[in-house]
This record gives structure tokens, sequence and C-alpha cells, in this order.
């Protein structure tokens, strides 16, 4: 099985995230990650859906996707040819003697802290996959308190858009 990062322009109506996962439901398909949020198109939302799954039983889905009536367009954001980013918030246990090895860990990540408290700091990063699951290795012996972590957002490379050649209100 391969993972494979769909990104769908969608109208904004009340129930459309429930038959778009139902689909893969449907077909058994476990999704991995799900975003969705506004376009540059008022009235269209944008889902960006990462599941690991063989090439042709997605193909089928697709074409199922492509039937429902709310459905704009599909995109499937090869790799390579995509821009992608995770963002997390992550509550870590820090005392007097590990506060200033966390702090040097997430500025060695390039993220921030965001809150602090006596006994634990909140950290903030994005990031592609590998960054994030490394970060979250490093903090992992200080002690994780709380995590929360946003679904995969992607958008392919270059001048072209998934919008392209939709009607702007």
């Amino acid at each position: 099985m391969s993972q494979h990062i769909l990104s769908l322009l969608v109208e904004d109506k009340p129930g459309l995230l429930t038959r778009v996962a139902g689909l893969f439901a449907r077909r058994g398909f476990n999704i991995d990650s799900l975003a969705v949020g506004v376009s540059e198109v008022p009235g269209l939302s944008r889902m960006t859906v990462v599941v690991s799954v063989d090439d042709f039983p997605l193909e089928q889905v697709t074409k199922q996707l492509n039937k429902l009536v709310n459905v704009i367009k599909i995109v499937e954001l090869e790799p390579g040819n995509r821009v992608e980013r995770e963002h997390v918030l992550v509550k870590v246990r820090v005392d007097n003697q590990t506060r200033s090895q966390v702090i040097e860990a997430v500025n060695l990540f390039r993220a921030r802290v965001v809150d602090v408290d006596q006994d634990s700091l909140v950290i903030e990063t994005t990031g592609d996959t590998g960054k994030v699951q490394a970060l979250l290795k490093m903090l992992e012996p200080y002690g994780i308190r709380e995590l929360v972590q946003s679904g995969l957002i992607s958008i392919g490379r270059g001048p072209r858009s998934i919008t392209e050649r939709v009607q702007r209100s």
C-alpha cells in the first residue's frame, strides 16, 4: 500500500464531509489525515485527504467522489510536486533541570514555545511529517503530557491552481 494525498475542491454544504468520509469507510479505507478549510473562492472549501491504499481501489473511490454533486474537482498531489505541512501543539513536562534542554531542542527544530508554566511548556511547530515526528521523538523522553496535531495540508507546486477554471463569485 502506498500513501496518497488527495486535494478536493467542494461546495461548502452541510453533510458533505460525512458523505466523503463515508465513501472511504464503505471501501474499508482508513483516512490517515483529513483537513478541511475555506478556499480562495467564496462558497468553496478545500479538503486534503491522506489515505494509504493500492492504486486501483483508490481510482474507484475517486470516481465515486466525482459523482457527488457537491464535489467540484479532485486532484492527487504527486510526491515531489507538492508542498505539505502539519501543525502541532505539544505540552511537555519540564522541571528546573530539563527546561533549558527542552528549549534547546525547540530552537534546534525552529519551533516555538507558546506557553510557559512551572511544570510544562507548550510548543508549536509547523513542518513536514518528518520534521514533526523527529521533534516529537526528541521531546518524548521529557514526557509529553498532551498533543494536538492538525491534519496534513498540501498544495501543488508551480503556478497552477485547483480553482483555476472555477467561476469566482
